[in-house]
């Protein structure tokens, strides 16, 4: 399985613009730029779309595990908060913050050893320190 994104840029770092789009076109041409990604502006960025990514797949795994252990998942939502060193322009970390309840049967130290085997085992986690490759082009 496969799945894809393309963005495009046009311009200089401050003045230039962009478009990500998502193959599900959950993003479709959605903007960004550098007030975007660093300032504030309308639009995403790459390393909110990275947070996200790993908030949405660690609640799954968490949810998964939580079946796999014999419990029914309740409510439960993550924020993802990645740092960014601005002066190193590279990602220092990312912290989640999970909440949970309404989870029959599960102790809270029980559900804590299942959301650390979700941090190390969901795909996204995994997949922040994979090797990348890459084929270039210019016409």
């Amino acid at each position: 399985m496969k799945r894809t994104a393309k963005a495009h840029w046009n311009g200089t770092l401050k003045e230039g613009k962009g478009e990500i789009s998502t193959q599900s076109t959950t993003l479709n041409n959605t903007q960004y730029s550098f007030k975007t990604r660093f300032e504030d502006g309308v639009g995403t960025n790459p390393e909110e779309l990275i947070a996200a990514a790993h908030a949405g797949c660690f609640t799954m795994a968490v949810g998964a595990a939580l079946s796999q252990a014999g419990f029914t998942p309740g409510d439960l939502t993550t924020d993802a908060i990645l740092d960014l060193d601005m002066q190193a322009l590279s990602i220092t970390g990312i912290h989640l913050e999970l909440k949970g309840s309404a989870i029959e049967g599960v102790s809270e130290d029980k559900f804590k050893e299942i959301a650390e085997g979700a941090k190390a085992n969901c795909i996204v986690s995994k997949a922040l320190s994979v090797p990348i490759t890459l084929n270039v082009s210019y016409q």
